[in-house]
């Protein structure tokens, strides 16, 4: 069968014949190879969630006797970009004999530690909790996915009525359970009560599917989803408008980007009182039909209902009290109106806790709301970091899609709060958590770093990333820029970086820049002030064009920078650093160096003036002072190495010998060096150290402090 006759409105038919055909007589490079494509569709599942699986017959490395296998997705993978390394591999006799050992609900932790006892392959991901629903089925592969459009209908308060007459009584139909051993044990039963059936609804949940081969399962996962949307695309508009009809009307795209971009900082320090956040922005045309619908007010508060949903968006989301008209321009006041609102969502989250805790429950955690609505806006969410912020606000777009499904053809229900709470709180998910590494020096923090896009900077916003903040590289250059953004989003993923065209001397191009950084990850942490040019020439010889460029690019940049990204630091209202790369220069008299010298004099002592006026703030200002940085530096194109070399009586070719030489250390000092310098003052070690400077020039008595 060709693509060119399978014909799927809302589902897509990826299906290889031939690359399929490579792999046949393997199931297990079929199950990766069905899964990935099942992932690469999010109207399928979501990313992280679902779960597939299949059965072959294997040898038994002890025995050597041919024994029934199954793989599974392991715990934490994702089906879109999983390898076949990511999977579980267990001895399917083993698995279902657990059933003799099984001591009821109140036990269901226990099997988990169990599966280990399972184990077929040594180099097995660990097992879901989903292991047993696949393992007591008795088919070769299984399609566990979470697609909007089946649990719309698993989600409604008709939704077992409603599958049982779409279907015609071929889906069977499990009310909602937390997955675990039991709820395998209810699927089996499901399958023994309804034989012939093609799958299974799990209410509120999800859907299961399966076949004989792996195209098979492929196809009848296909086209169960393909009918359930189409059900709702049928019934859209015929009980009543979308949520109720629209109550408010969105502002125009820019002005939407303007308002999220103003308000991104002030929502990120509410939501940062107990840990720094990092934060997404969207206002895709289906959140904007449900933030500015007449049902708003009465769906928002139910929270959602998929488990896989739910616990990345947390009990409920915030909708914030403004209007698309108020003004948001007067932080005081806006700080003023928004205050109530999140103690009251952290009352609320604290009271869910305390009434639905149990004895041996995990410490509360964090009490602020990850997915913030503003109406006629768009929606704010805020994570830990850029991928878990971003996919939380991908997930709560897939709850609206249920609440719209499920609104359509019937009524939309949620988790009950203790469901949802034993979810949330489940040892096991704790467990998981638990086991996840420690955060990096910069993990929650936001750097720009001007001209990053080469040299000095590039090496800045590297180490940055590195220690696990998010970086905006910016740079004049469009090509370069480009180039900078494809190198860091290859080696730490796209969540980590954004980037901007920044021109220093134009307020207009740094407003631009730092409000693309808000909507990006919500704010700014760090500001690196690095772009800068060099000019060597006598007094005599150098034009006042070269000497207002100069104290435009360095002076005037910096001061530019620094007061538009103090203002974003203080919306935030959690502190910040800025670190001006300034130069042994600011200190030591050199020859030919009138205007590049005195233009980093200029920037060490706003330096010093900036320290002595941010403290109460609690944004630090520092100094780091490079010598001699040729390689990989820009600061070396153009006239300026000709310009020192002539200065010193040299070669170009013999400067970095010849700085090496001068130093006390005897060292070339790299990119990396000034880094590293950088990384000192904001990794934390130096949490209480403002109006410092730091000399990384291998070691220059005359730039030494006095």
């Amino acid at each position: 069968m060709s693509v060119a006759t399978i014909n799927f409105k809302h589902v897509s038919y990826l299906w290889d014949e031939e690359k399929a055909a490579s792999m046949a007589g393997d199931e297990v490079a079929l199950l990766v190879y069905r899964s990935n494509l099942l992932g690469a569709d999010l109207r399928l599942t979501n990313y992280g969630g679902g779960n597939t699986s299949c059965k072959a017959i294997a040898k038994d490395p002890l025995t050597g006797n041919e024994t029934e296998v199954m793989w599974i997705k392991g715990s934490g993978g994702d089906l879109g970009s999983m390898k076949r390394s990511g999977l579980a591999a267990l001895y399917v006799d083993r698995l279902r004999s657990l059933k003799n050992v099984y001591r009821g609900l109140q036990f269901e932790d226990e099997m988990v530690e169990l599966f280990n006892h399972c184990i077929y392959d040594l180099a097995s991901k660990a097992p879901s909790i989903d292991t047993p629903l696949h393992g007591f089925l008795p088919f070769k592969h299984i399609d566990h996915l979470h697609p909007d459009a089946a649990i719309a209908i698993a989600a409604a308060k008709d939704g077992k009525k409603i599958t049982q007459e779409l279907f015609n009584g071929t889906i069977g139909w499990v009310n909602w359970q937390r997955p675990g051993f039991d709820l395998g044990l209810q699927l089996k039963q499901c399958l023994d009560e309804n034989p012939g059936i093609r799958g299974i609804m799990l209410g509120s949940h999800g859907l299961f599917t399966w076949g004989d081969t792996a195209y098979e399962s492929y196809m009848n996962t296909l086209e169960v989803i393909e009918r359930c949307a189409q059900y709702l695309e049928d019934n859209y508009g015929k009980k009543r408008e979308i949520f109720g009809g629209q109550r408010i009307q969105s502002l125009p795209k820019e002005e939407r980007l303007q308002k999220a971009a103003q308000l991104a900082p002030v929502l990120r320090g509410f939501c940062s009182s107990n840990v720094k956040m990092i934060g997404h922005f969207t206002d895709d045309d289906r959140v904007l039909q449900f933030i500015n619908s007449n049902d708003l007010d009465r769906l928002a508060p139910l929270g959602t209902s998929c488990p896989d949903h739910f616990l990345r968006t947390k009990i409920s989301p915030l909708v914030l009290s403004l209007t698309p008209a108020d003004d948001i321009t007067n932080v005081k006041e806006v700080k003023l109106k928004l205050q109530p609102q999140f103690e009251a969502y952290r009352k609320m989250y604290a009271e869910y806790y305390a009434t639905c805790k149990h004895p041996n429950s995990p410490v509360m955690r964090d009490a602020n709301p990850v997915v913030i609505l503003y109406p006629g806006v768009g929606m704010f969410t805020f994570a830990k970091d850029k991928q878990t912020a971003r996919v939380a606000g991908e997930f709560y777009i897939n709850a609206i899609n249920v609440m719209r499904g499920a609104e359509a053809v019937s009524e939309y229900t949620s988790l009950p709060r203790q469901e949802a709470f034993d979810i949330e709180y489940w040892l096991l998910e704790e467990a998981k958590l638990q086991r996840m590494p420690k955060p990096k020096p910069l993990s929650g923090r936001v750097a720009l770093v001007t001209g990053s896009a080469g040299g000095i900077g590039k090496a800045i916003a590297k180490k940055f990333a590195e220690e696990g903040a998010c970086v905006v590289l910016n740079d004049i250059n469009t090509e370069r820029l480009e180039g900078a953004k494809e190198e860091f989003a290859k080696q730490f993923g796209k969540d980590v970086v954004s980037s901007t065209l920044l021109n220093v001397t134009d307020a207009a191009s740094i407003d631009n820049a730092v409000d693309a950084a808000a909507l990006a990850f919500g704010g700014v942490d760090i500001v690196i002030n690095n772009a800068g040019i060099s000019i060597s020439k006598s007094i005599a010889d150098h034009s006042i064009e070269e000497w207002d460029k100069l104290y435009d690019i360095l002076v005037k940049g910096q001061f530019l920078v620094s007061k538009k990204c103090i203002e974003v630091m203080r919306k935030q209202g959690i502190g910040g650093d800025i670190v001006n790369i300034v130069s042994k220069n600011a200190v030591v008299a050199g020859p030919n160096n009138p205007g590049y010298g005195s233009a980093k004099a200029a920037q060490a002592h706003l330096t010093r003036l900036m320290a002595a006026e941010l403290g109460a703030d609690k944004i630090r200002v520092n100094t780091v002072n490079p010598d001699a940085v040729i390689a990989d530096s820009n600061i070396w194109a153009g006239g300026w190495a000709d310009g020192r070399a002539k200065a010193y009586g040299i070669t170009v070719d013999e400067l970095p010998a010849y700085y090496a030489k001068r130093t006390l250390l005897n060292e070339i000092i790299l990119p990396d060096d000034i880094a590293n310098a950088c990384f000192a003052f904001v990794g934390g070690l130096l949490s209480k150290s403002t109006g410092n400077a730091l000399n990384v020039d291998g070691g220059v008595s005359m730039g030494f402090y006095r």
